[in-house]
């Protein structure tokens, strides 16, 4: 995880920690391997604390957010209406302008090559956006 220097990074990181921990059951083990799954496919991302209670994974903007409810984990991608999704991973919020979301039921696998690469994607089309910014910006 990159670290900003900041000691908000770290007690993100903490707290996203803690939110594992207090789960104790299989979204804590969910969450935990998807956070894994996303540092390993952007070891500069970002990790945030948002809204009172969300995880928030960032690199030049939001890739996905991390929720617990009582019967899923659900990734919600900030920009996922506008990333390839060829393995399918997204099903849920199909019907959005802009976010697409992955609902991770106890027991569901989800293909670890495949969400990877769509974290990639979605931090491409975050640094492209930024990129672009920065140019017209000039």
């Amino acid at each position: 995880m990159k670290k900003s220097g900041s000691t908000e990074d770290e007690s993100a990181s903490r707290l996203i920690d803690a939110r594992i921990a207090a789960l104790a059951d299989w979204r804590g083990e969910t969450l935990a391997k998807m956070r894994k799954l996303i540092q390993e496919a952007d070891p500069d991302v970002v990790e945030e604390w948002k809204w009172v209670d969300t995880p928030v994974w960032s690199h030049d903007g939001i890739i996905c957010t991390g929720e617990s409810y009582k019967a899923k984990v659900k990734l919600t991608f900030a920009k996922g209406a506008s990333l390839e999704d060829p393995a399918r991973l997204f099903n849920s919020s199909l019907d959005g302008n802009v976010r697409r979301a992955i609902d991770i039921h106890e027991g569901d696998e989800v293909d670890a090559d495949a969400f990877k690469a769509l974290i990639r994607t979605a931090v491409a089309l975050n640094t492209s956006v930024e990129k672009a910014t920065a140019r017209r910006a000039k």
